[in-house]
Protein backbone atom coordinates (compact mmCIF):
# COMPACT_ATOMS: atom_id res chain seq x y z
CA UNK A 1 0.00 0.00 0.00
CA UNK A 2 1.51 3.27 -0.93
CA UNK A 3 2.54 5.74 2.30
CA UNK A 4 1.71 8.73 0.32
CA UNK A 5 -1.91 7.88 -0.79
CA UNK A 6 -3.31 7.61 2.77
CA UNK A 7 -3.01 9.32 6.31
CA UNK A 8 -3.95 7.31 9.47
CA UNK A 9 -4.63 8.39 13.04
CA UNK A 10 -5.05 6.28 15.83
CA UNK A 11 -8.60 7.65 17.32
CA UNK A 12 -9.70 5.22 20.33
CA UNK A 13 -7.42 3.29 22.77
CA UNK A 14 -7.89 -0.02 23.19
CA UNK A 15 -8.07 -1.39 26.73
CA UNK A 16 -6.59 -4.92 25.31
CA UNK A 17 -4.41 -4.48 22.37
CA UNK A 18 -3.94 -8.40 22.16
CA UNK A 19 -7.82 -9.04 22.36
CA UNK A 20 -9.70 -8.93 19.62
CA UNK A 21 -13.66 -8.68 19.16
CA UNK A 22 -15.39 -10.19 15.45
CA UNK A 23 -18.19 -8.17 14.53
CA UNK A 24 -19.22 -10.97 12.61
CA UNK A 25 -22.81 -11.74 14.31
CA UNK A 26 -23.57 -7.96 14.90
CA UNK A 27 -24.83 -6.95 11.44
CA UNK A 28 -25.68 -10.18 10.08
CA UNK A 29 -21.90 -10.82 8.66
CA UNK A 30 -21.55 -7.43 7.48
CA UNK A 31 -18.79 -4.97 8.54
CA UNK A 32 -19.96 -1.20 8.81
CA UNK A 33 -17.21 0.72 7.66
CA UNK A 34 -18.00 4.74 8.02
CA UNK A 35 -17.21 6.39 4.91
CA UNK A 36 -17.48 10.57 4.07
CA UNK A 37 -16.60 12.01 0.82
CA UNK A 38 -16.04 16.21 -0.30
CA UNK A 39 -16.85 16.52 -3.55
CA UNK A 40 -16.77 19.39 -6.42
CA UNK A 41 -20.59 18.83 -6.87
CA UNK A 42 -23.63 16.69 -5.80
CA UNK A 43 -23.90 14.54 -9.21
CA UNK A 44 -21.57 11.40 -8.94
CA UNK A 45 -21.22 10.90 -12.39
CA UNK A 46 -19.73 14.05 -13.49
CA UNK A 47 -18.34 15.92 -10.42
CA UNK A 48 -15.11 15.47 -8.85
CA UNK A 49 -14.31 13.22 -5.89
CA UNK A 50 -11.73 15.33 -3.89
CA UNK A 51 -11.52 13.71 -0.16
CA UNK A 52 -12.33 10.27 1.15
CA UNK A 53 -12.58 9.37 4.92
CA UNK A 54 -13.00 5.64 6.27
CA UNK A 55 -13.43 5.34 9.64
CA UNK A 56 -13.00 1.50 10.81
CA UNK A 57 -15.11 0.57 14.25
CA UNK A 58 -14.18 -2.42 16.74
CA UNK A 59 -16.58 -3.95 19.14
CA UNK A 60 -14.95 -4.05 23.12
CA UNK A 61 -15.54 -6.80 25.67
CA UNK A 62 -18.77 -5.07 26.26
CA UNK A 63 -19.82 -5.60 22.81
CA UNK A 64 -19.89 -1.97 22.41
CA UNK A 65 -19.10 -0.20 19.35
CA UNK A 66 -16.35 2.80 19.40
CA UNK A 67 -13.65 4.28 16.57
CA UNK A 68 -10.62 2.28 16.30
CA UNK A 69 -8.37 3.99 12.96
CA UNK A 70 -9.24 6.85 10.36
CA UNK A 71 -7.58 6.99 7.05
CA UNK A 72 -7.90 9.43 5.01
CA UNK A 73 -6.94 10.31 1.02
CA UNK A 74 -6.83 13.69 -0.65
CA UNK A 75 -7.34 13.01 -4.19
CA UNK A 76 -6.85 14.38 -7.80
CA UNK A 77 -10.05 15.39 -9.62
CA UNK A 78 -10.53 12.23 -12.52
CA UNK A 79 -10.06 13.54 -16.01
CA UNK A 80 -12.77 16.02 -16.92
CA UNK A 81 -14.38 15.99 -13.65
CA UNK A 82 -16.58 19.17 -12.92
CA UNK A 83 -15.84 21.09 -10.35
CA UNK A 84 -18.79 23.29 -8.70
CA UNK A 85 -17.63 26.67 -7.34
CA UNK A 86 -20.38 26.73 -4.85
CA UNK A 87 -19.67 23.28 -3.31
CA UNK A 88 -15.40 23.98 -3.35
CA UNK A 89 -16.55 27.43 -1.20
CA UNK A 90 -18.61 24.99 1.37
CA UNK A 91 -15.62 22.44 1.72
CA UNK A 92 -12.99 25.00 1.71
CA UNK A 93 -11.01 22.59 -0.28
CA UNK A 94 -8.93 23.89 -3.42
CA UNK A 95 -7.55 21.21 -5.65
CA UNK A 96 -4.82 23.11 -7.65
CA UNK A 97 -3.10 24.37 -4.08
CA UNK A 98 0.06 23.25 -4.09
CA UNK A 99 0.70 21.53 -0.87
CA UNK A 100 -2.08 19.77 -1.30
CA UNK A 101 -1.16 18.14 -5.00
CA UNK A 102 1.84 17.02 -3.41
CA UNK A 103 -0.16 15.20 -1.14
CA UNK A 104 -3.37 13.79 -3.27
CA UNK A 105 -3.15 10.98 -5.06
CA UNK A 106 -5.32 9.78 -8.20
CA UNK A 107 -8.74 8.38 -7.77
CA UNK A 108 -7.90 5.04 -8.66
CA UNK A 109 -4.88 4.34 -6.14
CA UNK A 110 -7.16 6.22 -3.16
CA UNK A 111 -10.16 3.67 -4.03
CA UNK A 112 -7.58 0.70 -4.19
CA UNK A 113 -6.07 1.74 -0.98
CA UNK A 114 -9.38 1.99 0.94
CA UNK A 115 -10.49 -1.88 -0.48
CA UNK A 116 -7.03 -2.92 0.82
CA UNK A 117 -7.99 -1.61 4.13
CA UNK A 118 -11.44 -3.03 4.36
CA UNK A 119 -10.56 -6.04 2.78
CA UNK A 120 -8.21 -6.65 5.66
CA UNK A 121 -11.14 -5.67 8.25
CA UNK A 122 -13.33 -8.15 7.09
CA UNK A 123 -10.98 -10.57 7.92
CA UNK A 124 -9.87 -9.73 11.00
CA UNK A 125 -13.74 -9.31 11.91
CA UNK A 126 -14.86 -13.00 9.84
CA UNK A 127 -17.26 -10.98 8.06
CA UNK A 128 -18.02 -11.55 4.64
CA UNK A 129 -19.27 -8.16 3.08
CA UNK A 130 -18.77 -4.65 4.22
CA UNK A 131 -21.89 -2.05 4.48
CA UNK A 132 -21.56 1.72 3.92
CA UNK A 133 -22.12 4.03 7.01
CA UNK A 134 -23.05 7.29 6.47
CA UNK A 135 -24.96 10.93 7.16
CA UNK A 136 -27.01 10.26 3.73
CA UNK A 137 -25.19 7.37 3.12
CA UNK A 138 -26.69 7.26 -0.53
CA UNK A 139 -24.48 10.23 -1.75
CA UNK A 140 -21.41 8.77 -0.71
CA UNK A 141 -22.04 5.19 -1.79
CA UNK A 142 -23.14 6.99 -5.22
CA UNK A 143 -20.43 8.73 -5.21
CA UNK A 144 -18.10 5.49 -4.26
CA UNK A 145 -19.65 3.38 -6.66
CA UNK A 146 -19.21 5.99 -9.66
CA UNK A 147 -15.33 5.82 -9.09
CA UNK A 148 -15.22 2.04 -9.03
CA UNK A 149 -17.01 1.90 -13.00
CA UNK A 150 -14.46 4.75 -13.79
CA UNK A 151 -11.47 2.41 -12.37
CA UNK A 152 -13.19 -0.78 -13.32
CA UNK A 153 -12.57 -2.52 -10.07
CA UNK A 154 -14.23 -5.36 -9.94
CA UNK A 155 -13.37 -6.31 -6.17
CA UNK A 156 -15.62 -3.84 -4.49
CA UNK A 157 -15.77 -5.15 -1.01
CA UNK A 158 -18.97 -2.83 -0.21
CA UNK A 159 -22.41 -3.79 -0.44
CA UNK A 160 -23.51 -2.09 -4.02
CA UNK A 161 -26.50 -0.73 -2.68
CA UNK A 162 -27.31 -1.03 1.39
CA UNK A 163 -26.07 0.89 3.43
CA UNK A 164 -26.73 2.25 7.35
CA UNK A 165 -27.76 5.70 7.68
CA UNK A 166 -27.27 7.87 10.63
CA UNK A 167 -29.82 10.56 9.35
CA UNK A 168 -32.55 7.80 9.68
CA UNK A 169 -30.74 6.74 13.43
CA UNK A 170 -30.39 10.09 14.63
CA UNK A 171 -34.17 11.08 13.24
CA UNK A 172 -35.12 7.66 15.46
CA UNK A 173 -33.28 8.34 18.31
CA UNK A 174 -33.22 12.46 18.33
CA UNK A 175 -35.56 13.95 16.46
CA UNK A 176 -32.88 15.74 14.40
CA UNK A 177 -31.63 14.22 10.49
CA UNK A 178 -28.58 17.15 10.82
CA UNK A 179 -25.52 15.96 11.51
CA UNK A 180 -24.27 18.69 13.50
CA UNK A 181 -27.70 18.98 15.53
CA UNK A 182 -28.17 15.39 16.25
CA UNK A 183 -24.39 15.19 17.23
CA UNK A 184 -25.49 17.75 19.65
CA UNK A 185 -28.29 16.24 20.57
CA UNK A 186 -26.57 12.80 21.57
CA UNK A 187 -24.04 14.80 23.76
CA UNK A 188 -21.20 14.70 21.13
CA UNK A 189 -19.00 17.81 20.47
CA UNK A 190 -18.60 19.55 17.69
CA UNK A 191 -16.49 22.03 15.51
CA UNK A 192 -18.14 23.88 13.51
CA UNK A 193 -14.86 25.53 11.87
CA UNK A 194 -13.30 21.43 11.57
CA UNK A 195 -16.85 20.63 9.66
CA UNK A 196 -16.38 19.82 5.74
CA UNK A 197 -13.15 17.98 5.88
CA UNK A 198 -13.50 14.56 5.38
CA UNK A 199 -12.14 12.94 8.82
CA UNK A 200 -13.73 15.16 10.44
CA UNK A 201 -17.35 14.50 9.58
CA UNK A 202 -16.25 11.01 8.93
CA UNK A 203 -15.27 10.29 13.17
CA UNK A 204 -18.56 12.69 13.89
CA UNK A 205 -20.53 10.40 12.10
CA UNK A 206 -19.09 7.35 13.69
CA UNK A 207 -19.09 8.33 17.21
CA UNK A 208 -22.95 9.11 16.45
CA UNK A 209 -23.73 5.67 15.00
CA UNK A 210 -21.96 4.03 17.79
CA UNK A 211 -23.74 6.20 20.50
CA UNK A 212 -27.08 5.21 18.61
CA UNK A 213 -26.69 1.37 18.50
CA UNK A 214 -24.46 1.31 21.81
CA UNK A 215 -27.56 3.03 23.87
CA UNK A 216 -29.80 1.01 21.74
CA UNK A 217 -28.24 -2.15 23.06
CA UNK A 218 -28.21 -0.86 26.62
CA UNK A 219 -31.82 -0.42 26.29
CA UNK A 220 -32.77 -3.89 24.28
CA UNK A 221 -30.50 -5.42 27.48
CA UNK A 222 -32.65 -3.85 29.68
CA UNK A 223 -36.35 -4.10 28.39
CA UNK A 224 -35.01 -8.11 27.95
CA UNK A 225 -34.27 -8.14 31.85
CA UNK A 226 -37.79 -7.07 32.82
CA UNK A 227 -39.45 -9.59 30.59
CA UNK A 228 -37.66 -11.95 32.73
Amino acid sequence: MSQCAFTSTLTAPRMNKDQTYPLVNRFRSYLPIVIDMETGGFNHQTDALLEVAAVILEGDEKHELRRKKTYTWHINPFEGANLEPASLEITGIDPFQPFRQQIAVDEGDAIRDLFRVVRRELKLNKCSKAILVGHNAAFDLNFLNAAVARIKNKRNPFHPFSTLDTVTLSAMAYGQTVLAKAAKKAGLSWDTSKAHSAAYDAEQTADLFCKVINDWQLFDSAFKTMEK
